[in-house]
């Protein structure tokens, strides 16, 4: 996965673990793709200071995610739900094919999203 995109998604998930300061600097690099430099002069610290904290935070989500694996649940969800609906739009534009076998692939997608919650 992309490092920009695992970034937002850690955070999205486990963003509100760090401190306030950390989610201010975090959201500059991360959502508003400003420099470290420019993080620095409206934080008031150094460039080396934003740096720091930037590498805490990847370090703590990463952590959080290690122990709690939301974000792989979540992904892991999503995936059978787009092939719930991969399923259902074949099962409507197949017309000659065994049904059956769409619904139960379906129910068991279903059966192991619920099980997973």
């Amino acid at each position: 996965m992309e490092k920009i995109v695992e970034q937002g998604l850690l955070y999205d998930f486990y963003g509100e673990l760090l401190t306030k300061h950390q989610r201010q600097i975090y959201e500059g690099v991360v959502y508003e793709n400003l420099s470290l430099g420019e993080i620095a002069t409206e934080q008031g610290i150094s460039r080396q200071g934003v740096h720091d904290i930037v590498k805490r935070c990847d370090k703590a989500l990463a952590g959080y995610e290690d122990k709690l694996k939301l974000v792989e649940r979540f992904m892991k969800i999503k995936a059978q739900i787009k092939e719930i609906d991969n399923l259902s739009k074949a099962y409507e534009n197949d017309e000659a094919g065994d049904k059956t076998l769409y619904l139960k692939k379906v129910r068991q997608l279903s059966a192991e999203i619920l099980d997973e919650l």
